[in-house]
C-alpha cells in the first residue's frame, strides 16, 4: 500500500523578515489549499546586499547566483516533495527558504535536492549542497564532519505501529519485533546500542516510506523515528497507523554546514534567532507540523 502525499494547507501570508542587510521583495511560500482552513504562512522579505566576510560557502553561492539546499522528499508535515507538481513543502523546507531569504536569495533561485541520511556529510562536505535542513540530529560525531546551525526544532524519538497492534507501547516492548528505520540514521542506532531488539529483527532503508510500507504490509512491526515525522504518517493514514506516544529520545534537529564554515554558521543562526524572536518560526510550525494539533515552541540557540 502506498502512502498519500500529504497536502500541504498554504495560504500566503502577511508577516514578513526582514534580515540582515536591506529589506527587499517578498518571497513566495509556497503553494496547496488555499481554503478558509489553511494555516497562513509567513511571506519571507528577501535581503539585499548581503555579505557573510570570511564565509567561503557564502562566496561560492554569491557566485553561482543561486542556492543548492539538501532536503527530504518522503516527509509528511517536514520535507515532501509532491509527485505531481514536483514542489517541496514542510515545515524544513519552509525553514530552509526563510534562511535564503534572509541571505539574499528568493524562492526562485532555490535548487532543493533530495539527500538520503546516509550520505548528507558527504553532500555538504564536498559542496554538493549549500546548507542541509532534513530532520538532521545535531551530534558531537556529527560535528566531526560537518557544523550545525541552530538547533531549530527539538524532535523526540517514538514508534509508529499499525493501529490494531497492542503488543507495542514503547521501547521496552521491541524485543521480537522487526523494527525499521532509515540507514545511518541516529534513532536505528540507538535501537541497536541499547538491543531493543535482537540484530536479526532491525531492518533498514534508504527512505521512511518504505518503512512504512512494509509495517503496513506487516513485514515489520514498528517504524522508529522522530515524533514529528511519525505523526505525519500517522495522519496520512489514521485508519491503520497511530504513533505510541511514549518518546525516548531528545532530537535537536539542526541546519547542516561545512565544518569550518564559522563565519555562515553564525549568520544563520542570527537568522533563526530573529525568525524566533519576531514570531516568524511559530507561523511556520502552526502552519505545518502545527496541523497535528500537538504544539511546540521553538528551543534555545546553541552557538558554538
Amino acid at each position: 500500500m502506498k502512502i498519500r502525499t500529504l497536502a500541504a494547507g498554504l495560504l500566503v501570508g502577511a508577516l514578513t523578515l526582514t534580515a540582515c542587510g536591506k529589506e527587499g521583495t517578498p518571497s513566495g511560500s509556497g503553494t496547496g489549499d488555499t481554503g478558509s482552513n489553511a494555516a497562513a504562512l509567513p511571506t519571507y522579505t528577501v535581503a539585499q546586499n548581503v555579505d557573510v566576510a570570511g564565509s567561503p560557502t557564502f562566496a561560492r553561492i554569491k557566485g553561482a547566483g543561486k542556492l543548492t539546499i539538501g532536503v527530504k522528499d518522503d516527509q509528511p508535515g517536514m520535507g515532501l516533495k509532491d509527485p505531481t507538481t514536483g514542489k517541496f513543502q514542510g515545515f524544513d523546507i519552509e525553514i530552509a527558504k526563510m534562511v535564503a531569504a534572509g541571505l539574499g536569495f528568493d524562492e526562485s533561485k532555490i535548487n532543493f535536492t533530495t539527500v538520503d541520511s546516509a550520505a548528507r556529510e558527504a553532500a555538504i562536505s564536498n559542496g554538493n549542497v549549500d546548507y542541509y535542513v532534513g530532520t538532521y540530529t545535531i551530534t558531537d560525531k556529527r560535528k566531526q564532519q560537518v557544523s550545525f546551525a541552530g538547533p531549530y526544532f527539538m524532535a523526540g524519538q517514538d514508534l509508529l505501529v499499525r493501529k490494531d497492534d497492542s503488543s507495542i507501547t514503547g521501547p521496552e516492548t521491541l524485543k521480537g519485533k522487526k523494527v525499521c528505520s532509515i540507514t545511518g540514521s541516529t534513532p536505528i542506532q540507538r535501537v541497536r546500542d541499547q538491543q531493543l531488539t535482537e540484530p536479526g529483527n532491525i531492518v533498514e532503508f534508504q527512505k521512511y516510506s518504505q518503512c512504512v510500507d512494509k509495517l503496513l504490509t506487516k513485514e515489520v512491526d514498528a517504524l522508529t523515528t522522530d515524533d514529528a515525522i511519525l505523526k505525519g504518517y500517522a495522519s496520512q493514514d489514521p485508519d491503520n497507523l497511530k504513533v505510541v506516544g511514549k518518546t525516548f529520545s531528545q532530537e535537536p534537529y539542526g541546519i547542516g554546514l561545512n565544518r569550518d564554515d564559522a563565519a555562515l554558521r553564525g549568520k544563520v543562526n542570527d537568522l533563526l534567532q530573529a525568525a524566533i524572536d519576531n514570531g516568524t518560526w511559530q507561523k511556520i510550525y502552526d502552519a505545518t507540523l502545527g496541523k497535528s494539533g500537538s504544539p511546540s515552541q521553538p528551543p534555545a540557540i546553541q552557538r558554538y
